[in-house]
């Protein structure tokens, strides 16, 4: 059997790139480095640039894996986007704002190869779980340039778009038992200090502290039944940015647990896509 077919190009094609060095920073105490790295899906058609989206895995800031959720991601690159899939340190490496400053640093590598891979440097967004949404809620809202770091300064580390799941927006609102339970939380070890014993020092590290009315869109998702970040986190940031008059949508997963099999439903990605679409190809 022979078969002919006429196709009209409507999709670009799609290369990924896997381990890409985009910063070296200290490790060993100082005494030696590390490469950080970071994945990247890209699509390719001629005369078009793509926005791109940052995407930071979850772990307590104590462990990531930047793998862990690329077929999520290559659905986000099918709709069109970049997508970068980011390692940053942990808390066993060191202490805020080290992880603020790799991810910036990420971001700032993308723009300054976005020729490279055909990036449209001017429509970035971030995304991310967990520990990871808080970093891309961070990376959205405080734009303080104390935090690039390292290589390419000449761009800057600012994004257009951030969308969040279940991240931790004030830590200094969690509901401790006692200062020694707080002293072991993961949020205790990824500031370097007591949270329950340092609340106004930990505010400074809090998202709900940089919302101002120039933040950029945010949606962001959490369940309802979270027992390791409580919903309550989300819904002040999501007033904050809404008395602040920002574009803002706070998506409650009715019964859902922190991290739950709900945040892989194909509907709720199709949401993040959508929210994407309509905020970096404006």
């Amino acid at each position: 059997m022979k078969l002919e077919m006429n196709l009209k190009i409507e999709k670009p094609r799609y290369f990924t790139v896997s381990d890409i060095t985009y910063a070296q920073v200290d490790a060993w105490f100082g005494h030696t480095t590390r490469d950080l790295k970071l994945d990247l899906i890209y699509p390719k058609l001629k005369n078009k640039k793509s926005p791109c989206i940052v995407w930071f895995c979850g772990g307590g800031w104590i462990r990531l894996d930047k793998s862990a959720h690329f077929a999520y991601l290559a659905k986000l690159a099918l709709e069109g986007f970049a997508v970068a899939s980011v390692e940053y340190r942990t808390s066993n490496e060191g202490a805020y704002p080290m992880p603020l400053e790799d991810v910036k640093a990420a971001i700032r590598y993308i723009k300054a190869h976005a020729d490279r891979y055909n990036i449209d440097e001017n429509k970035i967004g971030v995304a991310g779980e967990s520990a990871g949404g808080y970093l891309a809620a961070m990376c959205a809202l405080d734009n303080d340039k104390a935090l690039d770091v390292g290589n390419y300064l000449d761009c800057s580390s600012e994004v257009q778009a951030c969308c969040a799941f279940y991240p931790p927006t004030d830590v200094s609102a969690f509901p401790y038992e006692s200062p020694l339970t707080s002293a072991a939380s993961m949020e205790s070890l990824m500031l370097g200090m007591n949270v329950a014993l340092n609340k106004e020092k930990a505010m400074k590290c809090c998202p709900v502290s940089y919302v101002t009315p120039s933040a950029p869109p945010f949606m962001i998702f959490h369940g309802t039944d979270d027992s390791t970040v409580p919903f309550s986190q989300s819904a002040e940031l999501h007033d904050l940015l809404e008395k602040n008059g920002c574009d803002v949508t706070l998506v409650a997963i009715n019964g859902a647990e922190h991290a739950d099999i709900f945040f892989a439903q194909e509907k709720l990605w199709d949401m993040v896509a959508k929210f994407f679409n309509d905020k970096l190809y404006q």
